[in-house]
């Protein structure tokens, strides 16, 4: 087997943990009893997996298990509604996240925190959408400040991620 047959396993292989390392971030935020009075605000824990793999491992890696994810959470501990709420808003956040990651001019948690603040306006659009009333779009205030924490938390952590392990698992 040439070296090309060797990367392609353990790249399979690394992607395999970090979707299951989703997956098990997705299981435990769904048990942790994360209240801020807030419907639908969650810590994100997910996005650490999201942001460590665009930063180490590439855009479509990081695109494909962030779908994957979405599909198999909503699946295992949701319901249709959760995979398209999740899927409008990692989506545009992804896309964002890249986006500014490719200017290679702002920091991990810069990018993070947009993705938290994109994570949520996705939502949003989807949920209006859904229930054909633009009047839930006052919720918007509420939700841009929980993406800013939520995606600066997870930026700081992700962070130190890619600081200590990035180099041994990237390309």
């Amino acid at each position: 087997m040439g070296w090309q047959g060797k990367y392609m396993k353990r790249n399979t292989a690394y992607l395999g943990m970090f979707l299951a390392l989703a997956l098990i971030c997705s299981y435990v935020e769904s048990l942790i009893p994360f209240y801020f009075g807030i419907p639908g605000v969650k810590l994100g824990l997910t996005n650490i997996v999201v942001v460590l793999l665009l930063y180490t491992s590439g855009a479509k890696e990081a695109l494909a298990i962030s779908v994957l994810r979405i599909f198999l959470a909503g699946f295992l501990f949701g319901n249709p509604f959760s995979i398209l709420y999740s899927l409008s808003g990692g989506i545009l956040s992804f896309l964002i996240m890249y986006a500014l990651k490719r200017t290679g001019k702002l920091k991990v948690v810069t990018v993070s925190t947009a993705g938290g603040i994109t994570h949520n306006i996705g939502q949003l659009i989807m949920a209006a959408f859904v229930v054909e009333n633009a009047n839930i779009m006052y919720y918007l205030p509420v939700l841009l400040i929980a993406g800013f924490v939520t995606g600066f938390l997870i930026g700081i952590l992700s962070q130190e991620m890619i600081f200590r392990i990035g180099d041994r698992i990237g390309r």
